[in-house]
């Protein structure tokens, strides 16, 4: 259900499971992670992670898996520690990845999107999470990625209400950077920008964001990565290339 095509530097991973808008069987998340991994050894300096155009992006896990739950309570481990590897793998991917959601965004899809540095949402997307209308809960880590985005406030109202929020709201609150109504020309936009500039700088970068979304204000690797950027033969004929303009 995960499709990689690699495109001028970007890996482009689409779900593509439209009968089922795109919801994430147990044996997907394996696929997932598998697919992640593709990507990054790819070469790609960006990664893309969409539904197919038009569709939805990811209606959550596929609940017809926890149906026999019941009776193999080992099933229900399984189906959570195989989710964390692949989010997990998605979070900590060595090139930023930015996340284009239309349609339906439920559940473990709005875990998905929020495991990517960037979100560009469809203005009318639909965003929801909806583990309290199952009487189940939500991994402790992707309650965690919640809050850091949008408050502990907002977090709770979108936990215990399971309400839906539009993607031009999600933009307002934080669960989405950007909301157009063209977000996949927006995204284009983006990620062919992301895709131009120096993987070492935007390594480094993401690390320092990281560092400080985890409340830390001062970091020594940081420190020697900047010295070592500002100290490099490439920053200098890139300099010397302005200089000449």
């Amino acid at each position: 259900m995960f499709n990689l095509t690699l495109d001028d530097g970007i890996a482009r991973l689409r779900m593509n499971r439209p009968e089922a808008r795109n919801a994430v069987p147990l044996a997907g998340w394996g696929m997932l992670e598998a697919a992640l991994g593709e990507a990054e050894e790819s070469g790609a300096r960006v990664l893309v992670l969409s539904g197919v155009p038009g569709g939805a992006f990811c209606a959550g896990a596929d609940i017809s898996d926890f149906a026999g739950f019941a009776d193999d309570a080992a099933a229900a481990g399984a189906f959570r520690a195989a989710m964390r590897r692949a989010l997990d793998r998605l979070a900590g991917l060595s090139i930023p990845s930015v996340a284009v959601i239309e349609g339906a965004c439920y559940g473990a899809g709005v875990a998905i999107a929020m495991a990517c540095d960037i979100r560009v949402a469809a203005t009318h997307a639909q965003m929801a999470i909806t583990p309290a209308k199952l009487g189940i809960s939500y991994p402790q880590e992707d309650i965690y990625r919640l809050v850091q985005l949008v408050g502990p406030g907002q977090a709770q109202r979108l936990l215990l209400s399971a309400a839906p929020v539009s993607g031009g709201e999600a933009s307002v609150i934080g669960l989405a950077e950007i909301a157009s109504d063209c977000p996949d020309e927006a995204a284009e936009a983006l990620v062919r920008s992301i895709a131009s500039f120096d993987p070492e700088s935007l390594a480094a970068l993401r690390r320092g964001v990281r560092l400080a979304g985890a409340g830390q204000r001062q970091d020594g690797e940081q420190d020697r990565l900047f010295d070592a950027l500002m100290a490099s033969e490439a920053l200098a004929a890139r300099v010397a290339l302005r200089v000449k303009k």
